[in-house]
């Protein structure tokens, strides 16, 4: 008959070294929960600290574009330049800051930044009319003048309501667009007629000097030269109705525009 004994426990036969393991175990459960609650702590903390510091930057920012903006105002345009360097590097990518350098900076005839600060700030603010408005203006003081009409262009295009864009900044940039190719146009012409005066045909032959051929050929010469004299004396300009006109100026004002003749010339023998 087998012998009555009292039933043992649920995991009363667990070896002890198990028991310790699971006990580690827990405890490193424990301290890894512990630890992710300390990282997320120090994440926050230093997420916060950044907005801080970035709502201080914005605030001197400002702060350095309003004194900017006074000194600008009253003549100190260097000055404003500087207080505008500091505000960007405290806000690189704020585009007024841009704008704002770069209407000095033509002023003070720095022509090349002030299109390289009106670039940026249409790169960071791209549908901004003022931002575009300035860039064709410096584009305009650098010569770019195709440049300028394409920039006063895509600001008309953003806010076509303003009137300046339309009756001064985009008129004027035509204008002198349409100038400067007529300025081309006159350079090529005085080129080529430098050219047939150098390479004239009558200069390749050879001719009696008692003969009329040496007339013709030098009335040919003389009225290639006499061109080539009234387009240099020449300049391009345009009227207040946009027309392209050429006026002499005052070096070429007492130059003879009259074609040349036959008793200007005398031939061999008669000498």
């Amino acid at each position: 008959m087998a012998s009555f004994g009292w039933k043992r426990k649920a995991g009363e036969k667990v070896s002890k070294t198990a028991v310790q393991h699971f006990e580690a175990e827990a405890e490193k459960t424990e301290a890894d929960a512990s630890n992710r609650e300390e990282e997320a702590d120090w994440l926050y903390a230093i997420k916060r600290r950044r907005e801080v510091l970035m709502e201080d930057c914005a605030a001197k920012s400002k702060r350095l574009k309003d004194e900017g903006a006074q000194l600008a105002e009253q003549g100190r345009h260097w000055e404003a330049i500087k207080k505008w360097d500091e505000a960007i590097h405290l806000t690189p990518d704020n585009p007024a800051l841009y704008e704002m350098k770069s209407q000095v900076l033509s002023i003070l005839q720095e022509v090349f930044p002030a299109v390289k600060a009106a670039e940026m700030a249409v790169k960071f603010r791209p549908l901004w009319w003022e931002g575009w408005q300035t860039l064709g203006r410096a584009q305009l003081n650098l010569g770019e003048v195709d440049l300028a009409v394409r920039s006063f262009q895509v600001a008309v295009h953003l806010c076509p309501s303003e009137s300046t864009l339309w009756q001064e900044d985009l008129a004027w940039a035509c204008r002198l667009q349409k100038q400067h190719l007529a300025t081309k146009e006159k350079v090529r012409q005085e080129e080529e007629a430098k050219k047939q005066i150098l390479n004239a045909p009558e200069l390749e032959q050879d001719y009696d000097f008692e003969s009329e051929e040496v007339l013709a050929a030098c009335e040919a010469v003389a009225e290639r030269q006499m061109r080539y004299e009234e387009l240099r004396k020449t300049a391009v300009v345009i009227d207040a109705e946009g027309n392209i006109k050429n006026v002499v100026t005052r070096e070429g004002a007492s130059l003879n525009t009259a074609n040349p003749s036959k008793e200007q010339f005398t031939k061999a023998r008669g000498i």
